[in-house]
């Protein structure tokens, strides 16, 4: 009796712990409780070295299947793509989605510049390192300009290009870009109405921890928005260069980028195909992938 007492009181002291820790620190918990989904469902977690710097990236699929690789936005991560890329591993494609320097689980080098450019060079150094000669790149949002400038550089290394509310058009933002970065519960509600039409409120003690991480690495978001207001490196004039076939998927509410920048690139890329997804906003390929991943799927297809 006396054993099973000490039994409960121990259970029940680790349920207090997790629950104190939840509240304490509740983005570790999602994160775990991602991570443990990704090894049930077969994605692997890799490491590897490009350019001196340790990269992570996930991988999905066959690994003797035709390579895709997909680029995450600024202040993103590789699980990004969690609900688009089994779309495309379901139709015997091996998905490699890099963590980006500096973000992820990928070093953050104090003295990398982080801007585009420099990350498109990241991104070519992990075809390298995994030998990937030739493969279908997608990009979303500030990846879609990273993806475009890999695209223009190495244009032999890109079957197929595709950009998912893509950033890199010289275009001056209307709203508040320091939002990305965000130091108050309330500049986090309003980068959630910005990014999604159907904006969820955040619980109190989920927005602290986020904020505790948001100032911890917030200074690469900060270095890489500083890159693309300068206004380098835009592909007004890269878009109309490329050869290869383009899909452009943007959410048709999207208010970081507008649709009128889908339309744009459209036009400036005469063989791209455009597909604006109804009722979705800048998170599309989370929010709307069971809509986008069909048209993908076809396209790499082709």
């Amino acid at each position: 009796m006396k054993r099973s007492k000490i039994i409960l009181w121990g259970l029940a002291t680790l349920v207090i712990a997790a629950g104190i820790g939840f509240l304490l620190r509740p983005v570790s918990y999602f994160d775990g409780s991602m991570y443990l989904r990704e090894a049930l469902t077969g994605v692997s977690s890799r490491t590897v070295q490009v350019h001196g710097f340790r990269i992570h990236y996930l991988e999905e699929g066959p690994s003797d299947g035709k390579p895709v690789v997909l680029v995450h936005g600024l202040g993103g991560r590789a699980e990004d793509w969690r609900d688009l890329a089994p779309y495309l591993a379901r139709a015997g494609y091996c998905v490699y989605m890099p963590d980006l320097l500096g973000y992820g689980r990928s070093e953050a080098p104090p003295g990398f510049s982080y801007s585009v450019q420099d990350e498109a060079g990241i991104v070519i150094g992990f075809l390298d390192a995994l030998g990937l000669k030739q493969v279908d790149l997608g990009g979303w949002s500030m990846g879609g300009w990273i993806v475009q400038l890999v695209a223009a550089e190495a244009p032999e290394r890109v079957s197929r290009l595709m950009l998912f509310d893509s950033a890199g058009l010289h275009v001056v933002p209307d709203w508040d870009t320091r939002l990305f970065n965000p130091k108050t519960a309330a500049q986090l509600d309003e980068l959630e109405r910005l990014l999604t039409p159907h904006p969820h409120r955040i619980p109190g003690f989920v927005a602290a921890d986020i904020l505790r991480i948001s100032a911890r690495t917030g200074w690469v978001v900060d270095r890489a928005m500083a890159s693309m207001l300068a206004g380098q490196n835009v592909t007004d004039s890269l878009l109309p260069q490329f050869k290869m076939p383009l899909l452009i998927v943007w959410g048709e509410k999207d208010r970081i980028l507008p649709v009128a920048q889908a339309k744009t690139m459209h036009r400036l890329a005469p063989q791209s195909e455009l597909e604006i997804v109804p009722g979705c906003g800048h998170l599309a390929p989370v929010q709307c992938a069971p809509q986008i991943g069909p048209s993908v799927v076809a396209f790499v297809e082709k």
